[in-house]
Parts: C-alpha cells; sequence; structure tokens
C-alpha cells in the first residue's frame, strides 16, 4: 500500500516522503482499516519535528487519527470486518496511507450514513471542545465565553458547542477571512487581533463585567490579557499552547478575581476513565446526524497536496479542518 513516510526527524512538508508499505497481521486488540479520511493536526507537525511527548521511532506513518472501514480485526478488537470506524493511529502506523492501524478499543463505531470527511474533522476538534466546555468547564447556557484562536479547529468546534448549549460567545482570530468564519460558525461577536485590542473590545462588548469562560489552545501573549477577561468566578480553560510559548500565571491575580484555571487533558482520561468518551462521542455524533452541528472544514486533499497542507497548518492559514482523504 502506498503510505507517507518520516524516515529522518524533522518539518514534514520537506521530511515527508511516499513509499509502498506492507503492514503486518494487526495486533491482538487492534484493527486494521482501509482509510477513508484523517485530519490534519498540528501534533502531527510536532511528532514528526520530534518534538512531541509521545517519541516515535522512525521510519513511521504520522496521522493521529483515522476514518475507515475494518479490513481486518485483530483477536479481541472489539471490531469485525466491514465496521467502520474512527480513532487513533497505532504505533507509527498512521493515517496518512491508503491502509493504517487503529486500537479497537479506544475506536468509535460509526453510522454508515456518517461522512467519513465530516466525522475526521469532528472527532478530534469537538472532542477537546466537548471535554473543555462540558467535562472541565461547567458550561451553563446562560455562560458568556470568549474563544481564542476561533477559526481553527478546535476554536471553531469550541464556538459551535458554546453556540448550540445556549451560550453568548465572542470570536477572536486575525484578520476579515478568519473572523468572517467564525461569523458563520454562530459566533455573536468577533474580534480581530490585526487591528483590534482584544481587551478593549471584549470590555466593552460586556460592559466592563468580562466572561465567564475564556477557551484557550494559544497560550503565548494572549494568555496575560484573556486572563484579565475573566469575570469573578470564572473558569480559564488551558487547552494547549499552539503559539509555542507556555505562559505563567499570577496566583494573586486568580485569587483576587475568584477565578479558576482549569486544565484541559483529553488524552489524560484514557486508563484512568474512559466513560467520557462514550458520553462525548455519543453525543456528537447524535448532534451531526440531525444537523446541530456541521465541523469547518477548510480543504480535503489527497497524497500529493499533504505535505503543503502541513506547511499551512503549521503557519496558521487554514480555517477549520483541512482533511486527507487518500482515494483523492
Amino acid at each position: 500500500m502506498k503510505a507517507w513516510q518520516i524516515n529522518e526527524l524533522g518539518d514534514p512538508w520537506t521530511n515527508l516522503s511516499i513509499g509502498e508499505v506492507t503492514l503486518p497481521a494487526p495486533p491482538r486488540g487492534v484493527c486494521r482499516i482501509e482509510v477513508e479520511a484523517v485530519d490534519l493536526n498540528f501534533a502531527d507537525i510536532l511528532q514528526c519535528q520530534g518534538s512531541y511527548q509521545v517519541k516515535l521511532d522512525t521510519p513511521f506513518t504520522p496521522g493521529m487519527n483515522a476514518v475507515g472501514m475494518v479490513i481486518e480485526a485483530g483477536e479481541d478488537s472489539g471490531h469485525a470486518v466491514g465496521d467502520r470506524i474512527v480513532g487513533p493511529g497505532y504505533k507509527g502506523f498512521g493515517g496518512y496511507a491508503e491502509e493504517c492501524f487503529i486500537p479497537g478499543r479506544r475506536a468509535t463505531g460509526l453510522d454508515v450514513k456518517v461522512d467519513p470527511i465530516k466525522a475526521a474533522a469532528l472527532h478530534v476538534t469537538y472532542g477537546t471542545a466537548w471535554f473543555g466546555l462540558h467535562l472541565r468547564g461547567n458550561l451553563k447556557p446562560s455562560d458568556t465565553v470568549l474563544v481564542l484562536a476561533a477559526a481553527g479547529g478546535v476554536g471553531a468546534a469550541a464556538v459551535e458547542l458554546a453556540k448550540v448549549h445556549g451560550c453568548w460567545v465572542v470570536a477572536a482570530a486575525g484578520g476579515v477571512e478568519k473572523t468572517d468564519a467564525c461569523l458563520q460558525m454562530g459566533a455573536d461577536e468577533v474580534v480581530d487581533y490585526n487591528s483590534e485590542d482584544l481587551y478593549e473590545k471584549v470590555m466593552s462588548l460586556t460592559n466592563g463585567r468580562g466572561v465567564d469562560v475564556v477557551y484557550d489552545p494559544v497560550g503565548a501573549q494572549y494568555f496575560d490579557v484573556a486572563r484579565r477577561l475573566v469575570a469573578w468566578e470564572g473558569r480559564y480553560l488551558i487547552i494547549g499552547f499552539a503559539a509555542g510559548t507556555i505562559p505563567s500565571a499570577p496566583m494573586n491575580h486568580t485569587l483576587v478575581k475568584n477565578y479558576s484555571l482549569v486544565g484541559v487533558h483529553m488524552g489524560g482520561y484514557r486508563g484512568r476513565d474512559d466513560q467520557p468518551f462514550d458520553d462525548c462521542y455519543r453525543e456528537l455524533y447524535a448532534m451531526l446526524m440531525d444537523d446541530r452541528i456541521d465541523p469547518l472544514v477548510d480543504a480535503v486533499v489527497g497524497f500529493n497536496q499533504l505535505p503543503e497542507m502541513l506547511q499551512r497548518l503549521a503557519n496558521r492559514q487554514s480555517k477549520g479542518r483541512i482533511v486527507f482523504d487518500p482515494r483523492r
């Protein structure tokens, strides 16, 4: 089968190469799938560069999550040939290929009516947003929510899920094209990083109160601004550090304003408590089937466009999700 591989750690847009790979028989608990769709993740870039927390020995095929049809099921995988599933790649046999491995017990079964492109766009980003907003953030319909990097994958998912829940949402993004995309996702108000002052705009929109929830996948310089926008007894959700810099929190500010800094580590629940994953995906895929949510897909690309699109993702030039379809 055809697969992209990293033979030497580095930027994937320069170090990825296409090769012919033969998958072994799937180990116990693992499914081999025919890949239908894979979402491009920033974590894939970090893994190719060797800077992600989970290290893989080269050569390996990146692609952390995939949607596809089971064509071979390992013993005790929980799935059978012909099942459609979505889940994480397994030990370097990732989704940027015609076929890949997925641990069966960590996979979610998909109804045949679910669009694989939408499923790939939804699974990680909306899962992260659900864990952040609902499981960790205790979101209420009356809450006001500020979403940073709101035109990106996890940001756009948070905008839509907060709106579906009945919240008032301010979306922050850089540039008119991205703020327009946020409005299309349902944001009530937008802030353009490139031309507006985040603090002044949000305080003006909230009559000086601030917001109940900040959803932050960025970190870096935005943290110091956004933490000052948290209202009394609010929650600051720490999703990640896409900007590359991990900020420090002045604890006296947290004390005086009586707000919570809340870590959101979705993957950390694996092996500790798997029930939230079942709850999360049961709710999300029901909403997808009922057309209550519609993941924002910026582009669907085939084999040849993949390295270029990973660079576009790294440069934060995308809106929503970029999805790889090996059949194109």
